[in-house]
């Protein structure tokens, strides 16, 4: 103990003396150390760890079809839950926005509706009061509870022990509070945290349809079974596809393809679960890439240092100190820098996941991602700092082990530096080669996202409000929405610098779009999905949205408030429409089609083709456009097209709906802020890559460095001897770093070549990127070139600063 904390001290002390160096080894290491906290932190708490939930291991959602859809119907739902025998239990939830009146200002909120054993199977006991029981099943209608959960019990109720009992409406039909869920229970989607549950039974009234009863509505967003112990998953898919194959023989028309499979419970689903997992994953191993660089940049530091302390450690060999003495106070020195470094890693890591845990990326969902870090993340960081201060701190042993004191203490170097290819030199191109290759990819992704934002999509989202409004929260029914929904359209036309407005069902690229439909030509008489000419995208719009949207009309005529139920369906399609059903744009005016239930629809417009998909990578799809008062929905959004502030126009449209119905819930945002979720996913490539970027062209910097540092040193005598002689500036630079710049050169080449590759790919992610701009190729090579001057300014400074005198007086 004695001789580890004489090796501390010492280590402090050399340490302290190059403060350049330690700076400069503790921020690579904290880079790396928190990239790998951070990604294995989201890796733990989305993948790794169960759900918060009683044997959550045993917990699976149904998926059933080919396109292994999740969401299922009432009646199918029943048939599952009572014919099979594997499973403890099936639970029915849905995730839906509703208008909450707690006798105070009317507001929106998230709830689960659930069947009524979902907290019998879940295994969930109440905090307070008591939940929902299968006992409770009564029929439709007649138990209207509510359970809330203890977050939102607290923020909305102040933790009033006493709101057991209590009754509030939602949408406008009473509920009473029975019971608040345990502080730990956030519902059974991980990312997200609802507010309350109600009975999934309660719904059929406020749609106005059977949904209890029509087994070809799948409107039950996911199903939920609980294994029996002893049971494998196997056996429970098999006992599933039984009673699929029974419901597709009973109802033909309803229930094809219904064979099932099992996906973890947790993450919507296995294909949005694998996909997590396979993106987690691949940036865990692009984290561990960074750290193994990180330790080998580090190792070529210490390298470097032990070549400038050569003539300390020969002193230190020639009064007697053993070899492995000296290699144990080298190693000390690594871990010390390792365990810095991986406390400042995790210090920021612990700052950043923070403030992902709490992040809403879309306000009006609320979304929770938990990567709150736990012990396992604290290990992790711990280990791996040990495990680099032990991996870097054995580069430089083998130049220890070969030191010859007597050539040292007498020559003042340990040898030359070889001409030929080290491993050294291969680690080292592959450094620059995989910073290329970031940077050229980080470069793509950005210049991708700005096109993106500066993109036609169809519609001008500039200088628009989008208002989204639900009249069934508000209690309005059939006859009483459109003529609720005219007024508020003329409310918004008589805001001073509003130029237009309009309804839709669901504005394209809105993360909550697109429905899709099955259409035929007019001669088809083979009405079945499987044989539909297309699937165009449908939107419900109010007359005036061509305009209020900027959407151009090529041919034809807007809606009018004469095509209204009473009046012959009319359409109008986008250009993609009217070539696959009808061949051309010319031949589409006044043209008919057909609708799965063998409904003719006339097309009077046909507008330009959009971006409606929140994806924006997605092929342009077909769409068609209904009448708002021939398709009725009570959730439209209105689109408010003004020529002023939009703070201003916000707070006189709440002024307007205010005074119109105290009691209609709102949120409001720019159509340009709902464009966010469209271009979530390319902002998150570009930031990801860019931090991924920024962490390759650091540890491309250190490494380039760290070499040219180690060459300087190694050849100090020899760049003296060459000054001497009269050599110039340009051949000593040329001497000192020319290694260093070839392998700087080849490096970038060849990342520059798998960058434009791997950009290939990132055109799947991010919308419009393209490595063939020259102004991304051009940005690539200036950036790499300004990285390797960076790297070598302080290696060529110490080269150009020899004093051949003092050198030769050495001699």
């Amino acid at each position: 103990m004695l001789t580890l904390w004489q090796d501390t001290r010492f280590g402090i002390r050399m340490l302290k003396k190059n403060p350049g160096f330690t700076a400069v080894a503790v921020l690579t290491l904290a880079m790396a150390i928190g990239a790998n906290a951070v990604v294995f932190s989201a890796l733990n708490g989305l993948i790794l760890r169960p759900l918060n939930l009683p044997r959550a291991e045993s917990l699976y959602l149904l998926e059933h079809g080919s396109d292994k859809s999740l969401s299922h119907s009432y009646p199918d739902y029943l048939d599952l839950r009572d014919r099979n025998r594997s499973f403890d239990g099936l639970v029915a939830y849905n995730i839906t926005q509703v208008g909450l009146d707690t006798g105070k200002n009317a507001s929106r909120a998230w709830e689960y509706e659930v069947s009524w054993n979902y907290f019998d199977v879940l295994e969930i006991q109440p905090y307070l009061g008591r939940v929902l029981h299968a006992s409770d099943e009564h029929g439709a209608n007649r138990a209207p509870y509510m359970v809330l959960t203890y977050a939102y019990w607290h923020t909305h109720f102040q933790d009033d022990r006493g709101v057991v009992g209590r009754a509030v409406q939602l949408n406008k039909r009473s509920y009473t509070i029975i019971g608040v869920t345990p502080p730990e229970f956030r519902g059974s989607v991980l990312i997200f945290s609802p507010d309350f549950f109600v009975p999934i039974a309660d719904r059929e009234p406020t749609e106005g349809t059977k949904l209890l009863s029509d087994r070809g509505n799948r409107w039950i967003g996911s199903v939920t079974g609980r294994l029996k112990e002893g049971v494998m998953p196997a056996q429970g898919v098999a006992d599933l596809n039984s009673i699929g194959a029974y419901l597709e023989k009973a109802y033909p028309n309803e229930d094809a393809q219904m064979s099932f499979i099992l996906a973890r419970e947790g993450l919507p689903g296995e294909m949005f679960g694998r996909a997590m997992e396979a993106f987690l994953t691949g940036l865990m191993l692009l984290a561990g890439l960074i750290l193994v660089a990180a330790c080998a940049n580090l190792g070529s530091l210490f390298a470097a240092r032990a070549a400038d302390r050569s003539r300390e450690i020969a002193l230190r060999l020639a009064l007697g100190a053993g070899r492995l003495r000296i290699l144990r106070q080298l190693f000390t020195e690594a871990v010390m820098i390792s365990l810095m470094g991986g406390a400042a890693g995790l210090w920021a890591s612990v700052l950043l996941l923070d403030w992902l845990s709490v992040w809403r990326p879309f306000p009006q969902y609320p979304i929770h991602i938990p990567v709150n870090p736990d012990e396992k993340v604290y290990a992790i960081a711990f280990l791996l700092s040990l495990a680099s201060g032990l991996l870097f701190g054995a580069l430089p042993v083998r130049q220890i082990l070969r030191t010859d004191a007597y050539q040292v203490i007498k020559s003042g170097t340990t040898g030359q530096v070889g001409r030929r290819l080290t491993a050294r030199d291969v680690l080292l191109t592959l450094q620059v080669a995989v910073c290329a290759v970031l940077v050229t990819s980080s470069i793509v992704a950005v210049r991708g996202l700005v096109r993106s934002m500066h993109s036609d999509f169809g519609f001008e989202p500039r200088n628009v409000m989008l208002v989204e409004t639900d009249l069934g929260m508000a209690g309005y029914r059939s006859e009483a929405v459109p003529a609720t929904q005219k007024r508020i359209l003329d409310a918004m036309t008589v805001i001073p610098e509003v130029t237009a407005a309009a309804l839709v069902n669901v504005p394209p690229l809105h993360p909550a779009c697109c429905n899709d439909s099955n259409v035929f030509t007019d001669e088809a008489t083979d009405l079945r999905p499987t044989v539909a000419a297309a699937h165009p995208v449908v939107f419900s719009v109010s007359p005036g949205y061509v305009h209020a949207a900027g959407t151009v009309l090529l041919a034809g005529r807007d809606f009018s408030w004469h095509d209204d139920s009473n009046a012959p369906r009319v359409a109008v399609i986008n250009r993609e429409f009217a070539r696959r059903i009808f061949g051309s744009v010319t031949g589409a005016m006044g043209r008919y089609y057909k609708s799965l239930d063998g409904i003719r629809t006339q097309v009077v417009g046909i507008v330009e083709d959009g971006k409606y998909s929140p994806n924006l990578t997605d092929p342009l799809p077909p769409a068609v456009f209904l009448p708002l008062l021939q398709s009725p929905s009570t959730e439209t959004y209105v689109v408010v097209r003004s020529s002023g502030n939009s703070q201003q126009l916000a707070a006189a449209i709440r002024s307007k709906l205010r005074d119109l119905d105290s009691g209609l819930t709102s949120f409001l945002q720019t159509w340009s802020q709902a464009l966010d979720g469209a271009l979530f996913v390319s902002r998150t490539a570009a930031l990801s890559l860019g931090v991924l970027g920024t962490m390759g062209a650091v540890l491309a910097v250190t490494g380039i460095f760290g070499m040219a540092a180690y060459s300087v040193s190694k050849r100090l005598k020899e760049l003296g001897i060459r000054m001497a002689l009269g050599a110039q500036r340009k051949e000593i630079l040329k001497a000192a770093l020319g290694r260093a710049a070839k392998l700087l050169a080849v490096g970038s080449a060849v990342g520059l070549l798998l960058g434009i590759l791997a950009s290939r790919v990132l055109a799947l992610i991010v919308y419009q990127a393209s490595s063939r701009d020259p102004l991304v190729l051009g940005a690539v090579v200036l950036a790499m070139g300004l990285l390797g001057l960076l790297a070598t300014w302080i290696p060529a400074q110490r080269a150009l600063s020899v004093d051949p005198a003092r050198l030769l007086r050495e001699e």
